[in-house]
């Protein structure tokens, strides 16, 4: 030991000799040893709160903050939004948007989940039992958090979902934020501020009032209170409340810093001034926008919405004189559909309604892009032309402008509802307009007629020859990229370059068919000649397309919708050459042969052009009347039918409508006139004696009451075998309702009663005129498969079918899998096994999206821990609503007993059956056996089950032990009973209401 001392003793050196650099290095070594106990988050005292603090500062949320920061710059870069609509306050509202910067908001969560998992301090620190226990003290001690820098991690992690997209996952972070520090109130504030934005995002608006209102209880800083208000904005904008929102919005605006963002929002606020109606303020909000420099689209289309909002005054005229600059100017050759639009615009202020349809038509002509923009364009053209009754021009416009806008526009329905009622309406005006054409030319002298021939070819020169001078243009700015791009033009000239290997292997023309209007329209005309006009939609080659289409082997004339084609076919080869030479015969539309062999010299050729024009007539009337509901229009064209042609079959029919129209319009007189003239002249029709009948006027106002209580009568009578009763209800239907919305049901039910009694091809052939008359109607699909049984030979079966028994049945295509694979399977009582819980409801009966919106708000605000899968299975008759995720019997009637009790699903549950079932029970359910068959199997075995009260649903998602019925002793059942923790079939009859 002496010796070990002095060999100590002989290595003692003074500070002074030791080097500078190594004593540094002693120095931080011995501050690690010094703060090293200091690092486990299970201690709480003030080196560890400091060094974890600094730690995740200075760390993982740097580097997550930086992540932050990259991503909000590329998405306000990338930024691209829809001119045309109401844009969303924030960016990340933007559809098309909200994905930009994901990879980087994704590194900002990642780095904050680490910094929370790292640095989180919950233990409370050590107080001394002598120290006086202040306010400030016990709040302090009440926090459930003592990382003092950790709240902005927990902020940042939000904020980066909320930017990500991810709203759902940002208000479950927010709403946490409230809870762990509720003792902060201005991070608990913050946190609801931006949950509030979350919900917003999620159109949960009264969750956001909601948030909103607890944000803003005490007053708040000059930075949350600008978050506060522009939340607010937004929540108003979203929920349509513009003049609330317009304050906020330039608020925000004015104390915006970056002027991009600025200049945005001084758009976003011109376009809720001038949906207020406030032009001026409208007009200068756009002007602050121009101001700020923004990008060049975004001025453009500041400038455009000025048009939209500017008055007629010598502002309007300077407007026009630049805009016709701009057209001028190749930098704005992509924009000249909206230059035009925005002159439009401006003659229309002005009341020059014919300019605004030329500057409107040259926009769509000039159109370079197939976007939004000309979209909006051709729906503000097909609007003047619906004013002014110039239903083909409209019809055109609005077609073409549904495949350019979204369903999210503004307007869509009806938007969707005119193009749909004109496109069935115009091809039969246009015909009507084409025969009467063609009978006029026929009736001209031969110059006159070839003078008229001539315009029509020297028009059709025209347009061709303008199509050519723009293809011609187009190609000679593509070589000019090419030439002049320089080192910049490289894309252009690997384009160019793909366009010429395109060419070489179609020939000198590099342009897609498509992009030729030329090619485009001699398309449209061979299509029309040889198939005649037809209605954009599925099967359209079909004359019918019910089941019923198989079983007759009657041809169908697609000619006769088409006036050309039945011209074509109703002219024959002997009067051809009585127009024209042999040898001029041609399908060349700049010849005149092509022109007259169209036109009817013959009677027969005559007579088809009169019988299409009466058809045009007549279906035109309707549509206009019930439709379009233009009732002057739809006058003209009945009376027409009535006049030119007093002998068509038509007619009756026709005088019926007039007095339907004039009744509706309030013209007394008129309607009494054409009742007395249907009556004279048709004594015996069916509609004459609905309308000569004293108590008419009381039938008709009830006469949709009235019809239902008679076919549920009738119904009832054929449940019940009561055949008699069934006819005479038939009868009285078909004189007091022969066109009541329940008809084709009458027809069907009355043929259902005969069956087994007369002869099967009269049943045969009412339910064939059935679903001829009503290819639409619900019961034409079982009415044609009863059919094609008859006629195949089937026997007819001697039970009565039932229409509304869907809980009853299985579905055709499940039947098929049962008989093969399913057969001799029973139920299973088993407990513990995968349950779901199932909303069933007859389909279409209830809003799919609206009660898959409930459930999820339902069990987001219900269950913190627990993920349940929704899924929706939707059949012919029956919808599923499924949710999955229970792991025994006893969790899914927990969760089922809670789901029912809610009163936001209480108007849904009212029309369905919430049934609770195994997973291994739902492959026999419609399959093997109905919903009436599981009902009667749970009565008998789950229903009478005791369910622990206290079943701990929002857990850990594993099965959870329990006591079951054999397991408790008398008491205990007893004290559950008494409780109310038990199930009883009342609470089980309640789940199957119907």
């Amino acid at each position: 030991m002496d010796t070990f001392s002095l060999s100590l003793s002989a290595f003692r050196l003074s500070p002074s000799a030791i080097p500078v650099k190594i004593r540094s290095h002693i120095l931080l070594l011995l501050a690690a040893c010094l703060l090293l106990p200091a690092c486990s988050t299970k201690k709480n005292t003030a080196g560890s709160r400091f060094w974890h603090s600094f730690n995740a500062r200075f760390n993982t949320y740097f580097n997550g903050s930086t992540s932050y920061d990259d991503g909000m710059q590329a998405k306000e870069q990338g930024n691209k939004d829809n001119y045309t609509e109401m844009l969303p306050f924030f960016i990340v509202e933007n559809e098309k948007s909200a994905q930009l910067g994901a990879s980087n908001f994704e590194t900002t969560i990642t780095k904050c989940e680490k910094a929370i998992h790292l640095h989180s301090i919950k233990r409370r620190p050590v107080v001394s039992a002598n120290k006086t226990r202040t306010p400030k003290m016990k709040a302090y001690l009440s926090r459930k958090e003592f990382n003092p820098f950790l709240k902005n991690a927990w902020l940042l992690m939000g904020k980066a979902q909320y930017q990500k997209g991810d709203f759902a996952a940002a208000a479950s972070t927010f709403s946490y934020i409230t809870r762990l520090y509720a003792a902060e109130p201005l991070v608990a504030a913050e946190a609801r501020i931006w949950q509030a934005r979350s919900y917003t995002a999620l159109e949960w608006y009264y969750d956001a009032e909601e948030s909103l209102g607890k944000a803003g209880r005490d007053s708040l800083p000059t930075r949350l209170q600008r978050d506060h208000n522009a939340t607010r904005a937004d929540l108003l904008l979203c929920q349509g409340k513009y003049a609330e929102a317009a304050p906020l919005l330039a608020e925000a605006a004015r104390r915006e810093r970056k002027k991009l963002p600025r200049a945005r929002l001084y758009f976003l606020l011109g376009q809720v001034e001038r949906e207020i109606g406030h032009q001026k303020a409208a007009y200068d909000a756009l002007r602050k926008c121009i101001k700020q420099n923004p990008p060049y689209e975004l001025a453009f289309n500041a400038r455009i919405l000025q048009t939209e909002v500017m008055g007629n005054g010598p502002e309007s005229k300077k407007m026009i004189s630049r805009l016709k600059r701009m057209a001028r100017s190749s930098n704005n050759k992509d924009y000249l559909d909206q230059v035009y639009y925005a002159m439009g615009n401006i003659y229309l202020t002005q009341g020059d309604t014919a300019a605004a349809i030329g500057a409107y038509e040259k926009g769509r002509e000039k159109a370079t892009r197939s976007g939004i923009e000309k979209g909006v364009l051709l729906l503000r053209l097909g609007g003047l032309y619906w004013e002014r009754a110039a239903y083909d021009k409209a019809q055109k416009c609005y077609a073409d402008a549904l495949g350019l806008i979204d369903k999210e526009y503004k307007g869509y329905e009806e938007i969707s509802r005119r193009s749909k009622v004109l496109d069935e309406l115009v091809p039969y005006t246009s015909a009507v307009q084409l025969q009467d054409s063609l009978l006029l030319l026929s009736v001209m002298s031969e110059e006159e007629r070839n003078a008229a021939i001539d315009r029509v070819i020297a028009e059709l020169r025209r347009q061709e020859e303008e199509a050519r001078k723009a293809k011609a243009d187009s190609a000679a700015e593509a070589r000019l990229a090419q030439n002049g791009g320089g080192q910049g033009s490289t894309m252009t000239n690997r384009l160019t370059n793909t366009n010429n290997r395109n060419t070489n292997s179609r020939g000198n023309d590099a342009t897609w068919y498509f992009y030729d209007p030329m090619q485009v329209q001699q398309g449209k005309q061979d299509f029309a000649r040889h198939w005649g006009r037809r209605k954009n939609e599925d099967d359209w080659r079909r004359a019918n397309k019910t089941v019923l289409a198989d079983l007759s082997n009657e041809g169908y004339d697609y000619a006769a919708e088409d006036s050309l084609k039945a011209l074509e076919d109703s002219l024959s080869l002997t009067d051809s050459l009585a127009v024209a030479p042999e040898d001029s015969l041609t399908d060349d539309p700049h010849e005149r042969a092509y022109y007259l062999k169209q036109i009817p010299f013959t009677p027969e050729a005559k007579e088809a052009a009169h019988e299409i024009i009466r058809d045009g007539l007549y279906n035109a009337g309707l549509i206009e009347k019930d439709k379009l509901e233009d009732f002057p229009l739809a006058a003209r064209t009945l009376v027409r039918l009535c006049t030119d042609y007093p002998d068509c079959e038509q007619r009756e029919d026709a005088l019926y409508q007039l007095f339907l129209l004039y009744s509706r319009t309030g013209d007394r007189t008129q309607a009494d006139y054409y009742r007395r003239l249907l009556a004279a002249d048709y004594p015996e029709g069916a509609m004459t004696r609905v309308i000569t009948d004293p108590d008419y006027e009381y039938s008709a106002r009830f006469a949709l009451e009235l019809e239902d209580s008679l076919y549920r009568a009738t119904y009832t009578a054929y449940r019940e075998r009561r055949r008699d009763e069934v006819e005479t209800n038939f009868t009285r239907s078909t004189d007091k309702y022969p066109n009541g919305a329940n008809r084709p049901k009458f027809i069907f039910v009355h043929a259902l009663n005969r069956l087994g009694y007369d002869d099967p091809k009269a049943v045969a052939d009412e339910l064939r005129a059935l679903v001829k008359d009503y290819p639409k109607s619900d019961v034409s699909e079982m009415a044609g498969m009863i059919v094609k049984g008859l006629e195949s030979g089937r026997t007819v079966g001697s039970g009565v079918y039932d229409i509304g028994s869907l809980w009853t049945r299985r579905s055709s295509a499940a039947r098929e899998v049962a008989d093969s694979t399913a057969q001799g399977k029973e139920w299973s009582d088993e407990r513990i096994t995968p349950f779901l819980c199932i909303v069933a409801y007859p389909t279409d009966s209830i809003n799919d999206n609206q009660l898959l919106y409930e459930v999820a708000h339902f069990n987001f605000t219900g269950f913190m821990v627990r993920n349940f899968e929704m899924s929706i299975l939707r059949e012919p008759d029956i919808t599923q609503f499924r949710v999955a995720g229970f792991n025994s019997f006893d969790e899914a009637h927990t969760y089922a007993q809670k789901l029912y009790n809610a009163a936001s699903l209480q108007p849904y549950l009212r029309q369905a059956r919430l049934v609770v079932i195994s997973e291994g029970n739902l492959e026999l359910l419609g399959t093997v056996y109905s919903y009436d068959d599981y009902r009667d199997f749970y009565d008998r075995t789950f229903a009478p089950l005791q369910i622990n009260p206290d079943l701990p649903l929002d857990g850990q998602e594993e099965p959870v032990e329990q006591h079951y019925e054999d397991e408790y002793t008398p008491e205990e059942l007893d004290n559950l009973n008494k409780g109310g923790g038990g199930s009883n079939d009342d609470d089980e009859g309640e789940w199957y209401s119907e």
